[in-house]
């Protein structure tokens, strides 16, 4: 019993020494992200394994070995609800790192407070973390957002390992930001068109868009992701960073200055085009915020 107290004694001087450097990034964590979702039940759409994927240095799986709850008086931006703990886990499997991850972590979650009120146990559960490292903190993780860890399971496991892969692709999709040139012309017959949309991207990136209707045959579109506008380009798959990009970032209406022509049938004509691109694109649903 007592090499069992100071195995926790030794834990507890270590939360006081790592509560400084990992707490101080939760406030802009969790303004950066949004505050957490009430619940943690729902599976992770697509979306939401892109956005934690994207933001983290790190991503593993680990098994919690130990835990300490946070006074809520040291626990600056905790939601409602919610119980901060301090979580000392041992790597069983790295998806992606930059350098060498040791065996044993430790970290912050903000995890959901059960029916009576207490934090859950969460020793010898598995769970897919997202983080960063700490500098010069060597086994000290800080999660992407105060809730970025997920119950292991094998097949949230294989779409993280997906959407590392799609993100690490040469090539891959830019980061939009909005629309700021657009145009429709009206061709020689009626019902004949074509809307030109171009997008711009945090990297700078030439990204277009084309809305091209034919008499008696139903508009089609594409996305280019080069300088070249091509009529033949072909609308993003789903679940896929080219869609991602779009359905989750574009803006939901066309600003009245993005418009490089005056009169308003043309306008119009743009303006149904543009809502036709979000149709086809579909909602972007998340679970997280």
């Amino acid at each position: 019993m007592r090499q069992g107290g100071m195995v926790r004694s030794t834990f507890r001087r270590t939360i006081a020494l790592s509560l400084v450097v990992l707490a101080s990034a939760i406030p802009a964590i969790a303004s950066a992200q949004g505050a957490p979702v009430a619940t943690a039940a729902a599976s992770p759409t697509y979306a939401d394994l892109v956005a934690l994927a994207e933001g983290s240095g790190v991503i593993a799986e680990v098994v919690v070995k130990d835990q300490v709850a946070v006074p809520a008086e040291r626990a600056p931006g905790l939601a409602a609800g919610r119980a901060r703990l301090y979580l000392q886990a041992q790597t069983q499997r790295v998806l992606k790192a930059s350098s060498a991850l040791g065996e044993s972590l430790s970290y912050l979650a903000d995890v959901p407070l059960g029916a009576k009120g207490k934090p859950p146990k969460l020793k010898k559960q598995a769970f897919i973390i997202f983080a960063r490292t700490v500098a010069a903190r060597p086994g000290e993780l800080q999660l992407v957002a105060p809730d970025a860890q997920l119950p292991f399971d094998p097949a949230i496991e294989a779409r993280v390992r997906t959407v590392i892969g799609q993100l690490a692709e040469p090539g891959a999709p830019p980061r939009i930001t909005g629309v700021r040139d657009v145009i429709s012309v009206a061709g020689n017959l009626s019902g004949e068109s074509e809307t030109q949309m171009f997008v711009n991207t945090r990297s700078g990136a030439p990204v277009s868009l084309t809305v091209i209707r034919r008499p008696n045959m139903e508009p089609t579109w594409g996305v280019s992701w080069s300088e070249i506008v091509d009529q033949a380009a072909m609308p993003p798959e789903r679940d896929t960073i080219a869609w991602y990009r779009l359905a989750c970032f574009l803006p939901r209406q066309l600003s009245g200055d993005a418009f490089l022509q005056s009169d308003i049938a043309g306008r119009r004509r743009a303006e149904a085009d543009y809502r036709f691109i979000l149709d086809q694109l579909g909602t972007c649903e998340r679970t997280r915020h």
